[in-house]
């Protein structure tokens, strides 16, 4: 049945509409509408602009009103990194880094990701659903409306095709949009820790996992951690050859901890996106600016690992790089579900202004998952995928940090949370 749905009396309507993806100065222009309204009929948006306007072309169409009493409104905003499925919370970890151990030395004790692969092989399907699920809402909670999520915490041919098969059951049975990303790549599984295991690892991903992935349609991009203790810029080369082939785009964590290389590969392979990026040198970001590759920074793991270098927002900007913001939600890294808070610490730390973070995680975050022909933007033919903010102006989102102010999320034209409901 045909619904028209008129959200009138925003305070501002925050379109970021025109070409995607934005680079340069262009991550600026926010396009913005004050007293707006935006008309909606079947989950598409059909008109966007000043209230008397909207309202007056729809006086006759029946639609239901819904006044917004002064509040804002932005695109849903879309989290192009996260590890959705998880086991359990790493909090000890946490203590044992504010008392000085580093990443890399838990790591190397038996924690970090290898923790989590631990807890999920050992978990139930409808445990990791329930969690998910939880997760899901919140992420409702703070406005978004698509989510990337990676596989990488099964690290075998079980573990890896369970969470791929509960992706795929979740996007069936709940409102936001999973794009399934698999990361068999994530580390060496400890059943591969001796000398040339992580080769046969990587033959085993070509040879087996990738192939049953591909047959079963359980994801659209292959990513690979390429870091000093995960795998190597030739290992990553050969899994995105074979990824290719099989129909699944590259994206790649890349220059976290150091450099090796992942940002160049990530140009030479044309992937999706490069993430992370904290060692980038000039060169780097040079040859970033002239790509299409997107460059995802993740500055909650920055701020949660406790570390002083952020990545190079400004200068990927100045470059002309295409750049897009994501929480990288993980139980170790980064475990926040809000991409408000992702906008105030690219605002503090990267000196990103408001609009420019808005853009990074709206509508250059829609490009990075090749959704921008339909998300990341309020346009007439898109996806009336919506968050609405109890705040006077857009710039408020960022500047209240730690403060979630979305009142209302919508998906195609549902109301997905409403605050109080």
């Amino acid at each position: 049945m045909s619904e028209t749905i008129l959200l009138t009396g925003c305070g501002q309507v925050v379109t970021l509409a025109g070409p995607a993806p934005r680079r340069g100065r262009a991550l600026n222009d926010a396009g913005v509408i004050k007293d707006g309204a935006v008309l909606i009929r079947d989950g598409k948006i059909v008109t966007v602009g000043k209230r008397a306007t909207v309202e007056k072309r729809t006086q006759a169409r029946g639609a239901r009103k819904l006044d917004l009493g002064g509040r804002v409104v932005v695109p849903g905003l879309v989290d192009s990194h996260t590890h959705l499925i998880f086991a359990a919370s790493r909090a000890d970890e946490y203590e044992k880094r504010i008392a000085g151990a580093s990443y890399e030395q838990i790591a190397k004790s038996g924690g970090g990701i290898l923790s989590s692969v631990r807890k999920l092989r050992a978990a139930s399907t409808d445990d990791l659903k329930r969690a998910a699920k939880v997760h899901l809402a919140q992420f409702a909670a703070h406005g978004t409306t698509t989510l990337e999520a990676k596989s990488g915490y099964g690290l075998d041919f079980e573990s890896e095709l369970k969470i791929l098969h509960l992706l795929r059951d979740l996007n069936r049975e709940q409102p936001i949009e999973i794009v399934p990303t698999f990361l068999g790549a994530h580390v060496v599984p400890p059943e591969y820790r001796h000398p040339g295991g992580a080769d046969e690892y990587v033959n085993f991903l070509v040879r087996l996992l990738l192939p049953a992935v591909a047959l079963e349609n359980l994801a659209e991009y292959c990513d690979v951690f390429v870091e000093r203790g995960a795998f190597t810029v030739p290992q990553a080369r050969r899994l995105f050859a074979a990824a290719r082939a099989l129909g699944l785009m590259p994206r790649l964590h890349a220059e976290q901890l150091a450099r090796t290389g992942g940002a160049r590969l990530a140009i030479e392979v044309e992937a999706a996106s490069v993430d992370h990026l904290e060692h980038v040198n000039a060169a780097d970001i040079r040859a970033l600016g002239k790509s299409d590759v997107a460059c995802t920074l993740l500055p909650g793991c920055d701020f949660h690992l406790g570390l002083q270098r952020y990545a190079p927002a400004r200068a990927l900007i100045s470059a002309g790089a295409i750049v897009a913001l994501a929480t990288d939600f993980n139980p170790g890294t980064s475990p926040t579900l809000s991409l408000p808070m992702a906008m105030s610490l690219a605002c503090t730390q990267m000196r990103m202004t408001p609009a420019e973070a808005l853009a990074a995680c709206t509508i250059n975050a829609a490009y990075a998952l090749g959704r921008q022909a339909r998300l990341g933007s309020i346009e007439p033919g898109k996806d009336a995928d919506l968050a609405v903010f109890d705040l006077s102006d857009y710039r408020e989102i960022p500047y209240y940090f730690g403060v979630n102010h979305c009142s209302m999320t919508l998906k195609r034209g549902k109301v997905i949370y409403r605050r109080g409901s």
